[in-house]
């Protein structure tokens, strides 16, 4: 795998990403473009988003340049603000395929499901001998489609396991973008299928177990992801109640805090709080009804278990790299705590790489405050027995 970490506002910002990946080439100086299959970019909304997607697709075409902005950037220094990540997947061990999907609104994604799975059968073909396969996900993160898009796609993927993220701007909640062949989007979504040589694994993780405090939503409205009542009372006013807090402090690091959890089948996920609107209503980060039963979550350590996790993925074999999507509200948890520099240095030291997110996928689920990801491993070891045959 190939990686780059540059300032976004830096005047030769692209140079320097070209240049970082052509390093890591196995052409040594040549351009990476020459034996690359795909590059991921996670750019900083402090970046010039538009021209930086236009010109990173000018360097590398025909390879495809796909990306999102981000709440924040995860490096081979860790936690990070105001940079640009490409990730590159050499042609020796990988084969993608891309899938804009350009409207969210649009109920009928047939013809995305169509082409992805003509695109698997065609990697398939390409690559009878790889076995290893994931798709990765990057969706607006203020468009509330994730829920439904992530349900859909899942049924197009079959076998294949899915992850991604929401993309993020920052903590302003204003505009969030992907981009695709060098164009930005809003309202929009793209997806990587992605076919390998190499062991992969896809994963999810939080450090959240339920408790037995209770609440339960008893007035929604679930298009707009807004809770009005809980327990039959104004929501954030009830809210408050039960954490012991004023409403009038309730706040994203409260949120961050205090995890509320929805019970899914035999597992828990987090439904996030986003912010609180001005008539006291809860706005969150993903699906909500009438009749939800929300469990305030406990917290384990978030440093004992990200060290614990990634442990897990590296017995017996530690991966090449990590590809993760990681929850904004993880990251302002672990500041709040004290524990930002701990958790920086975990993913760095596992070669951990991505973005902060609004939000996280993993197969047919929408989730928040959790980390989702995959571990790269490296190729197997030829088989010199067959090679001195052949």
């Amino acid at each position: 795998m190939r990686t780059a970490h540059v300032d976004c506002r830096h005047p030769k910002a692209v140079a320097q990403l070209v240049q970082g990946l052509a390093q890591q080439s196995s052409n040594g100086a040549g351009h990476p473009a020459e034996d690359l299959e795909l590059v991921l970019l996670f750019v900083s909304p402090q970046g010039d988003i538009a021209q930086i997607a236009v010109e990173m697709q000018k360097q590398f075409d025909p390879v495809p340049v796909i990306g999102c902005t981000t709440a924040g950037e995860i490096s081979h220094r860790g936690y990070g603000e105001g940079g640009i990540v490409a990730i590159g997947f050499p042609k020796s061990h990988f084969t993608a395929r891309c899938t804009l999907i350009e409207d969210l609104n649009t109920p009928d994604v047939q013809p995305a499901l169509d082409r992805i799975i003509q695109n698997r059968h065609q990697m398939a073909l390409a690559t009878p001998g790889w076995d290893s396969e994931f798709a990765f996900l990057m969706v607006d993160g203020l468009s509330r489609r994730e829920d439904a898009l992530t349900a859909k796609l899942a049924a197009g993927l079959g076998p294949v396991p899915l992850f991604g993220g929401s993309a993020g701007d920052g903590d302003a909640f204003e505009h969030t973008l992907v981009f695709f062949d060098g164009a930005v989007y809003e309202n929009a979504a793209v997806l990587a299928q992605i076919r390998s040589n190499c062991p992969v694994k896809v994963f999810k993780t939080d450090n959240l177990t339920p408790t037995e405090t209770r609440m339960v939503v008893t007035a929604a409205d679930p298009g707009q992801r807004v809770v009005h009542e809980i327990n039959a009372e104004p929501a954030a006013r009830e809210l408050a109640r039960i954490l012991g807090k004023d409403p009038e402090q309730l706040s994203t690091f409260t949120f961050a805090a205090h995890p509320l959890l929805v019970r899914l089948g035999d597992q828990h996920h987090v439904r996030a709080i986003q912010r609180v609107a001005p008539d006291g209503a809860l706005v969150f980060f993903s699906a909500i009804d009438e009749g939800m039963v929300l469990a305030l979550a406990d917290q384990q350590d978030m440093v004992e278990h990200l060290e614990q996790e990634m442990m897990g993925l590296s017995t017996p074999v530690a991966p090449d790299m990590v590809l993760a999507c990681d929850c904004l509200l993880r990251r302002i948890d672990a500041e709040q705590k004290q524990q930002a520099t701990a958790v920086s240095s975990i993913l760095s030291a596992n070669r951990v790489f991505g973005f902060s997110t609004y939000g996280e996928q993993v197969n047919s689920m929408h989730v928040n405050q959790t980390l989702t990801g995959v571990a790269i491993y490296p190729p197997p070891a030829p088989d010199l027995a067959k090679v001195d045959k052949a």
